[in-house]
């Protein structure tokens, strides 16, 4: 079926089952970012392949709500397919619900496939429209019976990371998760996201794109603490490892069981954000349910001294793999042919040759003049470009290392550079550095940093529309809560032992895009007489191309940090490289005047 036809059919479930709007998240039973292919729903509906958005179709309209990071995309990739874009004004907003309630007579019914919508977003679409007199169903699968060929849940193997990468065993973090369940004052406590399931059990798999997680729920209660996965996927080695910290294994399809058979009267909590709507109705309407983040995020956001010394250690890799890349692609182009997606591949290859690399942290951005402007573009074969000797080209690329995940952009020239665009890539890099250098006292949360950031360029009128800086895991999602740098991040306190990018933007459409990101360490600083203080260390390990720095735009102490931060990336980098590569570096690194 061709996009248009499939919203066709839906609209004909649509009429059998007198549903008069029905949502699609972008989402699976685990409230995921990225999403195994079985649960690529919008994608196979409409085409649309960003890792943000909604799809409400009604009788008359079907639309996609997402954010100023898909605008371009998403108009590109949905021509033709009758659906439209609706731009959000605020990223992750249940706008579309505010639309459905001026939209919809109060008679109505609106639904949804309660395994794809989280219990908030459920919560905010009811709490909208019922008291408008609307019916609001989480119960409908409108998909699974007009996907035909779908792909079939991932079933890859999965393994668990030695205490000597992890710093701590999976029975200490139960003992740290019970003591605060304790504290809350409930007897059981539901699991659904992939990525805190992967720090409580320390066990790792490829079951999504990039994240290196496992499908899986877990139940814990005060004695017993129970994982459903796939039978298949552990050895028996880890699973007796896993018998021995005291936790059970069952059916990755018999979690919802449990939580029916939960006990009346047992408290449940659960994160609202981060479990389905379908999981949340199998409770037993005796318990009582607390919504709140889960303990175990708030735990993995603050790395131990274990993951951070194997983190600085990956940074080393990483950067060893860039300097490698940026050197080589200096020498090619203008040489050889080389296209967006070849120089993708030339990235992954070298990452590869580190020792520990199991694969991207996401998939490369690599965005060469106009294409840089979208901040999450990815090459296909129809949009790939030949990389010429001039303009600017932006890469934004990560790897995932059994020690460590990374994440970094950076943008070069290729030859041909305009005033306009040095202009702009030095406030973009003083933002970036007013960032990284700030002191700030304890308590500061994400959106003052955000702002912090962004003051050097809105002091030129410049800004971006993406948030400033998203937290990062250990050899785990490179998105990572609660800790993230935005304008809305204003309940989440930045702790130290977090690790957040900073990375400030300016995207001029069809002409060029601007962004460069490190990643940051937030540690404690100083204890005054006007209280605790906390401060950055820079994790990242690439020279930044100061042939596109303005210096008249920095400040001394900025140049101090750029020269000082090249002085290390040189420091650490140049005993794993060859001589040529020493040599190159060396110049790439040279302070500036």
């Amino acid at each position: 079926m061709t996009h248009a036809e499939k919203l066709s059919a839906i609209r004909h479930l649509m009429d059998e089952q007198h549903i008069d709007a029905y949502i699609i998240p972008l989402s699976d039973p685990h409230i995921s970012e990225y999403l195994p292919e079985h649960y690529q729903c919008i994608a196979w509906v409409c085409g649309f392949t960003g890792s943000a958005g909604t799809i409400v179709i009604t009788k008359e309209f079907a639309g996609l709500w997402t954010d100023s990071r898909y605008f371009v995309q998403a108009n590109s990739q949905l021509s033709g397919t009758g659906f439209e874009l609706v731009k959000l004004r605020a990223q992750g907003a249940a706008e579309y619900a505010d639309w459905l309630a001026g939209q919809l007579p109060g008679s109505s019914v609106v639904a949804f496939d309660g395994k794809l919508a989280s219990v908030l977003l459920a919560h905010t679409v009811s709490e909208k429209l019922t008291p408008l007199g609307m019916t609001v169903r989480g119960n409908a699968d409108l998909i699974t019976q007009l996907w035909q060929g779908r792909p079939p849940l991932p079933d890859n193997p999965a393994y668990l990371l030695d205490q000597s990468i992890t710093g701590e065993s999976t029975e200490e973090k139960l003992r740290r998760l019970r003591g605060e369940m304790e504290k809350q004052q409930v007897q059981a406590h539901f699991i659904s996201s992939l990525d805190d399931l992967a720090w409580l059990f320390n066990i790792r798999g490829s079951d999504v794109a990039c994240n290196p997680v496992v499908l899986g729920f877990a139940l814990i209660t005060p004695v017993t603490a129970t994982l459903f996965i796939s039978g298949t996927k552990l050895s028996d080695q880890d699973s007796n490892v896993l018998t021995q910290q005291g936790v059970t294994l069952a059916d990755y399809h018999a979690s919802g069981p449990a939580l029916k058979a939960l006990p009346s009267g047992a408290r449940l909590l659960l994160d609202p954000k981060r479990t389905c709507f379908a999981q949340y109705q199998q409770v037993p309407a005796g318990n009582a349910i607390v919504e709140q983040l889960n303990p175990t995020t708030r735990f993995k956001a603050v790395k131990n001294e274990v993951e951070l010394a194997h983190t600085r250690n990956t940074m080393i890799k990483d950067g060893v793999a860039l300097t490698r890349f940026f050197k080589w692609l200096e020498e090619a182009v203008g040489r050889e042919k080389i296209t967006e997606i070849s120089i993708a591949e030339k990235l992954q290859g070298l990452r590869a040759a580190q020792e520990g690399f199991v694969g991207e942290s996401f998939d490369t951005i690599a965005g060469y003049k106009a294409h840089g402007a979208l901040p999450h573009y990815k090459a296909t074969p129809a949009s790939d470009v030949e990389l010429g000797a001039e303009g600017l080209l932006l890469v934004d690329s990560g790897g995932q290392y059994r020690t460590g995940t990374t994440d970094i952009t950076r943008v070069v020239s290729l030859g041909k550079t305009t005033d306009a665009e040095r202009t702009d890539y030095t406030l973009v890099l003083k933002a970036m550095i007013t960032g990284s250098t700030t002191v700030f006292p304890v308590g500061t949360r994400g959106y003052q940093l955000d702002a912090i950031t962004r003051k050097p360029m809105w002091d030129q009128l410049r800004n971006y529309g993406h948030g400033t800086g998203h937290g990062v895991g250990f050899f785990l999602n490179v998105h990572e809560g609660p800790h993230v740098f935005n304008p809305s991040s204003v309940d989440v306190v930045v702790e130290p032992g977090t690790i957040t990018s900073i990375e400030p933007g300016l995207y001029r459409e069809a002409q060029y895009g601007i962004r460069i990101e490190n990643l940051v360490l937030a540690a404690t600083n100083e204890n005054t007489a006007f209280g605790a203080f906390m401060a950055f260390e820079t994790l990242t390990l690439c020279y930044i191309d100061t042939a596109l720095v303005d210096k008249t735009l920095l400040d001394e102490p900025q140049i101090h940090w750029l020269n000082s931060y090249h002085a290390t990336v040189f420091e650490r980098l140049a005993p794993h490289l060859d001589e040529s590569e020493r040599q190159w570096l060396a110049g790439k690194t040279a302070a500036i005047r």
